[in-house]
């Protein structure tokens, strides 16, 4: 992935040539009298989707994972 540098004049007349290379990962940064004023980056893609059930028997929880903590977790750092 590449960080590449625009003048805002520049951003107006190359943004269909830019978004491109930015639905790719590379970063756009847009300078106006030599001075950083934004960043464009592409937004991730959302992971795969999700598949109930898929680690079943992997995650265990004991029978006591709900009940109430001890005074004591909660007076600990007083």
């Amino acid at each position: 992935m590449a960080t590449m540098t625009v003048t805002v004049q520049d951003i107006q007349q190359r943004l269909p040539e830019l978004l491109p290379l930015i639905s790719k990962g590379n970063t756009i940064i847009i300078e106006k009298d030599k001075k950083p004023l934004a960043q464009i980056v592409g937004i991730k893609k959302a992971s795969k989707k999700r598949v109930a059930g898929l680690n079943r028997g992997k995650i265990r929880a004991h029978d006591d994972f709900d009940s109430p903590l001890p005074d004591e977790f909660w007076l600990h750092g007083k």
